[in-house]
């Protein structure tokens, strides 16, 4: 009898969710059976600021260290919390269809962004969101916090915050989207690169007997080219200004087809931490047709960072927009450490 594919994740709530949602679809796909596996992080052991635990990787390491010993098969982690430079021995199996990869306001009373009264108290764990808020509302008294999905929501009236700025993929992917107020249109919010999408990594050499062929075929039907190629851009930026999810960096890229042409775009923002400077830039690549030679059609042709002409544009694209960046002085703007 095949064994069981054991998925491993983060312990919480969303992490749960996030990953009983491909673990789902790896059985619709595959057939296969399914055991998930728990695995606790840097991120949900220690407490501080997101900057203060080291930022991007805090929640990302102690799984892959499980996929790497054995422990499980397939690791799936939030996009965004994973550092941009190569992990020895891993391979991006798939990336699923995006969520919605906007930041939203959950806030008292109903309120928006622009009813808030001044010295309204919004909370967040994000410098991007924090810098973009002052950016946007000058007046507002933006508190660092921590916590899951409910513990900030809990802290909104009757608590001791006014509002809390979450993404709005987890909430919808937790079925809370009725605590949202405002959705914030990306050229107040640019989201976390990655952000509202999710990465499935795999072993890129399995110490015993081969993979097995249904996961990789399962994985190779749920990966989402749109989605991958998206996502390749926004962290090529993000690797480029040598920035990661603790610094006030947006990134969003958008797909159009016209005419069986199709177009990605980047848009861009480097924010002071104050709110007072916010830089930004957007630019545009054409990538080949779905079924032309930057087509993926399996999973060792799409993970590793790869799959031809189309990604390759996606990463140039990213590389572009952040030389324009740097170039208008983002890393002295954001303390970033790329030059």
């Amino acid at each position: 009898m095949p064994q069981p594919v054991r998925v491993g994740t983060r312990a919480s709530t969303l992490a749960l969710t996030q990953t009983g949602h491909v673990a789902a679809e790896l059985t619709r796909l595959g057939g296969l059976e399914v055991e998930t596996v728990h695995v606790r992080t840097d991120g949900d052991r220690l407490t501080g600021s997101l900057a203060t635990l080291g930022g991007t990787g805090v929640f990302v390491t102690a799984l892959r260290d499980a996929l790497l010993d054995g422990r499980c098969d397939v690791a799936v982690h939030s996009f965004k919390d994973l550092p941009t430079g190569a992990a020895p021995g891993l391979l991006l199996g798939a990336v699923p269809p995006r969520e919605d990869p906007r930041d939203v306001l959950c806030a008292r009373d109903g309120l928006t962004l622009t009813a808030l009264p001044p010295g309204a108290r919004v909370g967040t764990g994000s410098p991007r969101r924090a810098a973009q808020l002052r950016a946007a509302r000058h007046d507002l008294d933006v508190v660092d916090i921590r916590g899951n999905v409910d513990t900030r929501l809990r802290r909104v009236a009757p608590g001791d915050l006014d509002a809390v700025v979450l993404a709005r993929a987890g909430l919808a992917r937790l079925g809370r989207l009725d605590a949202v107020t405002d959705v914030f249109d990306p050229s107040v919010m640019t989201p976390a690169p990655g952000q509202g999408a999710l990465a499935v990594e795999v072993r890129a050499q399995d110490p015993g007997p081969a993979p097995d062929p249904a996961l990789l075929a399962a994985l190779a039907a749920l990966d989402h080219r749109p989605t991958r190629l998206a996502v390749a851009a926004e962290r090529a930026l993000l690797a480029r200004l040598e920035a990661g999810c603790a610094a006030p960096v947006g990134a969003l890229a958008t797909r159009a087809d016209d005419a069986g042409t199709a177009t990605l775009t980047l848009d861009a923002v480097v924010v002071r931490p104050d709110g007072t400077l916010r830089l930004h830039r957007t630019a545009s690549a054409v990538l080949a047709p779905a079924d032309g030679p930057g087509a993926a059609t399996s999973v060792g042709e799409t993970a590793g960072g790869t799959d031809g002409t189309d990604e390759d544009l996606a990463v140039a694209l990213g590389v572009r927009v952040a030389e324009e960046l740097l170039a208008d002085g983002a890393a002295d703007v954001a303390g970033l450490a790329a030059r």
